[in-house]
């Protein structure tokens, strides 16, 4: 796999070198110093994998991957050292397209490597992805009886991975206040970023926005997202937990495993929409939702910014609608909020 490394300082570049050649598969085809020699390499030679940093001079990490992501494609993955001080950053990158985010390996002053293990875990996962060797996401979950109990609160469900922190954004800057539904996000991101995400999303919605702690209930008119790198799953009783079967899927956490624990038990009204990303994960779960009665939606692929997750869901007959971004929140309103009930000025926050 090609591999190249975008950071301006010698020693992360060198840490990084070294995490790279534990694989000898892995090769560093070239290192840019800031995000404007990447842009210019990328036109060049298009590596398998860029290992973008955030804070660089002439051009940050986010806007040099927004410009990779639209003239020469491939997958970006964060490796910055100010993760926590640059959370919204990180969001920012994720939304042009970047597909996850590490912190950068760091090298001691006696020279030994600290922090590789996660990146390498990262860079294998991406290998798996854009070769294709995806795993399905089927899960010890409850299969559906008739003895679980009926729920009748409205559900809201989101699954999104490749420049989802910004779709759903633009989604949830459709929903009132009084939105009636609890809504669930499963975000493919590492879980030392989920809590700065669900901040990052909070200060662009009008709802509560909040991480699932295992044992948590869902409640109406607040966002819930997924933070752990284990499977988000909706028990028999009602409850928010983790599992973290299947192991070997190449997405943590699944929202194919998720989709189809809600489709197990859930017997209320409920909308389920698959966002863009890389890869197939979501377009099984979404299918089965769309079975036991959910209205389900998938991103078009326009606005997508990688059409891979819509895309699987719209071959299989998962999405009962395909539409553009722009209108996917008022379908969700459409859908929640008779006409008569909704507010007067329904215009989103800018």
């Amino acid at each position: 796999m090609k591999i190249a490394i975008v950071n301006d300082m010698l020693l992360a570049v060198e840490a990084l070198r070294r995490v790279v050649s534990q694989n000898s598969e892995y090769e560093v085809i070239w290192v840019a110093r800031d995000g404007a020699e990447a842009v210019c390499k990328c036109h060049e030679q298009r590596p398998d994998v860029v290992l973008m940093d955030l804070i660089m001079p002439v051009m940050d990490g986010v806007e040099a991957t927004r410009r990779i992501m639209t003239e020469s494609p491939c997958a970006i993955l964060i490796v910055t050292a100010t993760v926590q001080g640059n959370s919204s950053k990180v969001y920012e990158a994720m939304g042009h397209g970047a597909l996850d985010a590490v912190a950068t390996p760091t090298l001691d002053p006696s020279g030994s490597l600290e922090g590789g293990d996660a990146l390498m875990r990262k860079i294998g996962m991406i290998g798996s992805l854009i070769g294709g060797k995806t795993q399905s996401g089927a899960a010890d979950v409850p299969h559906p009886s008739t003895k679980l109990a009926m729920r009748e609160e409205p559900l809201l469900l989101i699954g999104a991975s490749t420049g989802g922190p910004q779709a759903v954004a633009e989604v949830l800057a459709h929903l009132p206040q009084n939105f009636p539904a609890a809504i669930v996000l499963v975000q493919h991101v590492d879980r030392m970023f989920a809590a700065g995400l669900a901040t990052w999303l909070h200060e662009r919605s009008r709802l509560p926005v909040q991480t699932i702690r295992p044992g948590d209930l869902l409640k109406t008119g607040t966002v819930s997202i997924a933070a752990t790198n284990d499977h988000l799953i909706l028990r028999s009783d009602f409850t928010l937990g983790y599992t973290p079967n299947p192991k070997t899927s190449n997405y943590r956490p699944s929202i194919d495993v998720f989709f189809k624990s809600v489709a197990a038990s859930w017997r209320g009204k409920g909308c389920a929409i698959l966002l863009t990303g890389m890869g197939r994960d979501g377009a099984e779960g979404l299918l089965t939702l769309r079975q036991a009665g959910f209205l389900t939606i998938a991103q078009d692929k326009r606005t997508s910014i990688v059409y891979g997750m819509p895309k699987a869901a719209a071959e299989l007959g998962a999405a009962e609608m395909v539409l553009s971004i722009s209108l996917i929140g008022q379908a969700v309103r459409d859908y929640f909020l008779p006409s008569d009930s909704q507010p007067s000025n329904p215009s989103p926050t800018p």
